[in-house]
């Protein structure tokens, strides 16, 4: 039980980054501003694993 619901939440936790991640590179404008905007996601997923 206890593994299914780790995989449930690693699942859930994985679409939310993608469509995250989706949602910010359709507002950059320049490669330097997806750069920034894919640092700003690693930096939400390293908070969230602390």
């Amino acid at each position: 039980m206890r593994s299914t619901l780790r995989g449930l939440t690693v699942a859930s936790l994985s679409v939310l980054m993608l469509l995250g991640s989706l949602s910010l590179t359709t507002g950059c404008n320049t490669v330097e501003g997806a750069g920034d905007d894919i640092k700003k996601v690693g930096d939400k997923i390293e908070d969230a694993t602390d």
